[in-house]
């Protein structure tokens, strides 16, 4: 297959053994498996962030599950100890000029490519939350060369179902929400560090009052509507319901 991908479906599952998927993985012979999610596909500004997992074969911890169905403090506190016991991880950021360009989706698996390129050592197998496999151009983006492509094996609902994926979505997670409270104070109008840029009562209203900024997904309709005069009204038009996460 072009992408090397084998999907698994999540649908009609109720449980998942911690870390059953990564030895059902290792057991057809691969031996450095990364999990991967993104967060931030819905929001109207800032950026799409990825993080990718790799952790030592048996490795469990029972604190760690879909970062949604943890508190913010429980997702913070989670975090130095996931980075502390992986093998490896990796971050990756695409802002809002280029989901702009490409689209939110397009972004998210670029971002996840990044964060895929950022792991030492290289993954042999990509455990992907969701049903798109990433593009290999983009994985040869960046310094990295592949000497042979990983696996992919995408999980629908992945982030409930497999323990690395759920520690990749709690450090996308933490990552970007620290993100969008440092735009909160470059931009201290919008309240980004409350809503993180998702679609509130409060940030469509600072977005009335005082338009759009820089971080603003200009093709995403409700920033849209607002820059109907601008030169950029041309970008395609995207729903910010493209994403959910």
């Amino acid at each position: 297959m072009k992408d090397r991908q084998i999907a698994l479906a999540g649908a009609g599952v109720s449980a998942v053994l911690p870390g059953a998927i990564e030895e059902e993985t290792y057991a057809l012979g691969y031996q450095r498996i990364a999990g991967l999610d993104e967060v931030g596909r819905g929001p109207l500004a800032g950026p799409v962030v990825a993080a990718a997992v790799v952790f030592p074969r048996g490795y469990s911890n029972p604190d760690i599950r879909d970062s949604k169905l943890l508190t913010a403090k429980q997702r913070e506190r989670l975090v130095p100890s996931i980075k502390q016991n992986a093998v490896g991880w990796g971050i990756g950021i695409v802002g809002a000029e280029e989901i702009d360009r490409v689209n939110v989706l397009n972004a998210s698996l670029r971002a996840m490519a990044q964060a895929v390129t950022a792991l030492q050592p290289l993954p042999d197998c990509l455990l992907i939350d969701g049903n798109q496999a990433i593009p290999r151009k983009w994985l040869d983006e960046g310094k990295i060369v592949f000497k042979v492509h990983p696996r992919q094996r995408t999980i629908v609902k992945g982030d409930r179902l497999c323990f690395s994926i759920a520690a990749a979505s709690i450090l996308a997670k933490v990552a970007r929400d620290a993100l969008m409270v440092a735009l909160d104070r470059q931009y201290p109008d919008y309240g980004f560090a409350r809503h993180k840029g998702y679609s509130s009562i409060e940030h469509l209203r600072a977005l009335r009052r005082f338009g759009p900024c820089p971080v603003h997904r200009r093709s995403f309709k409700p920033v849209r509507d607002l820059c109907v005069d601008m030169a950029d009204s041309r970008l395609p038009l995207f729903s910010a319901a493209a994403g959910n996460d």
